[in-house]
């Protein structure tokens, strides 16, 4: 079974976290894949600035408060699987609603150091690093300021979202149901999901394994009002199983 790109994007991260650096060819044996194969991994991750491809290989990133070792606390195994899933679906978008938790932090900081699009978030935390992305465009919606969750949630927040109209919303979740959808543990911010859902053409879902099949207080959505969930799990595992009933991408 030939493994997925981003199985091979962990390894590369973990191998480069425990050396400091990388070939193209030791890569390509330990992957079974070829040396261009390995070549195209290291192009995709130095542009989401999670490496610096060298001639024949790859060193880590300058240190940062930034850089991906500084906030390994946040990049977990499956926060970066997620991340690297998300990423792919933000090519040749304009406008990107993206909302609180920690996930949401990871993908914007596995953005393509080229990317030029819009981003709109009540995420207050997400603005030191979308402020390195100088094609980026950053655009913050107000309202109460929750410092647990780093985000602004209130009806202005809500009104502010209506304004827009997003290409897509990445959705950071606390739970997700099979039966019972999309459930938020504050209110305030599952208006907020609300808002943006209804200001988006498409709404992708991320949530690593620990959160499926769980529930909280405040009901988002169905399932079937979701087109894409992105977990931490390969698609074809089968504790995605019970997903599958609804027309939704899995990824």
């Amino acid at each position: 079974m030939n493994m997925l790109k981003e199985e091979r994007f962990e390894i590369i991260l973990k191998e480069l976290k425990a050396t400091n650096q990388v070939t193209f060819e030791a890569l390509a044996k330990g992957l079974s894949v070829s040396e261009d194969t390995v070549r195209r991994d290291i192009e995709l991750l130095n542009k989401s600035g999670l490496l610096v491809k060298v001639r024949g290989g790859a060193i880590s990133p300058a240190k940062n408060p930034l850089s991906f070792h500084d906030r390994e606390g946040i990049f977990t195994e499956g926060k970066n699987t997620i991340a690297l899933k998300a990423v792919q679906l933000l090519k040749n978008v304009r406008t990107v609603f993206m909302d609180g938790g920690t996930t949401i932090q990871v993908l914007t900081s596995m953005l393509p150091k080229d990317a030029t699009f819009r981003v709109i978030t009540n995420n207050v935390a997400l603005i030191p690093i979308l402020n390195t992305y100088n094609g980026i465009e950053i655009i913050v919606l107000g309202g109460h300021y929750n410092r647990i969750t780093q985000t602004n949630v209130s009806q202005q927040t809500c009104a502010e979202a209506g304004i827009y109209q997003a290409d897509i919303y990445m959705m950071g979740v606390c739970a997700v149901h099979s039966e019972v959808g999309i459930t938020a543990a504050v209110l305030e911010d599952g208006e907020v999901k609300k808002a943006m859902m209804k200001s988006s053409r498409k709404t992708v879902v991320l949530s690593n394994f620990e959160k499926l099949e769980t529930t909280d207080f405040f009901k988002v959505c169905g399932l079937g009002d979701v087109d894409t969930l992105i977990t931490d799990l390969q698609s074809d595992d089968k504790r995605l199983d019970a997903f599958r009933h609804f027309d939704i991408e899995i990824l």
